[in-house]
């Protein structure tokens, strides 16, 4: 690779990383080409771009991203690398448990997530139960929308009948 076609691939990185807020590391060496192939389709279904990169070219493309502090994930940095760029947190680390029930590979290596960096294979489970933002709103509506089902099941069930009577009594009443 020429010094030209290196700097070309450093800022391409560059650009990539600037773009994104989430990134996964891992290690997809040893996957023969039928297990590589089927990986990326299942990033593309995920919307997961995956590009296999060297390691030297993407500590130097960390170091001139400013404002962004990915020193924690240089110890990362070693063997075959591959670099998952996600719009959700989660969704990597999920594919990429997926797949290993199936192929040894990719291993996890490190992630970086909005300014947070996980480094290890044991915290693919912590990164597997992240949850999304859409989720996390899910997860907040039903618990809002709780209370007001519980009074509209009560009022459907025997304390309505018994709430329609005080409605009635108290209609009767004032007439």
């Amino acid at each position: 690779m020429t010094k030209e076609q290196k700097n070309q691939e450093i800022t391409e990185l560059v650009d990539a990383l600037k773009n994104t807020e989430i990134f996964y590391l891992s290690d997809t060496s040893s996957l023969n080409a039928e297990a590589t192939s089927s990986l990326r389709r299942e990033c593309f279904k995920a919307g997961i771009q995956m590009r296999v990169v060297k390691n030297t070219l993407l500590k130097k493309a960390m170091e001139r991203v400013e404002g962004k502090d990915y020193s924690p994930l240089y110890s990362a940095l070693h063997g075959n690398t591959a670099v998952m760029i996600a719009d959700v947190g989660n969704m990597p680390a999920r594919l990429i448990k997926d797949f290993k029930k199936k192929y040894d590979k990719p291993a996890f290596k490190a992630a970086y997530i909005q300014e947070d960096c996980y480094v290890g294979a044991d915290q693919l489970e912590v990164l597997v139960a992240l949850k999304s933002k859409n989720e996390l709103l899910g997860d907040i509506v039903g618990l809002l929308q709780s209370p007001a089902k519980n009074v509209i099941s009560a009022l459907k069930g025997n304390a309505g009948d018994k709430v329609a009577g005080l409605v009635k009594a108290l209609e009767e009443r004032k007439s």
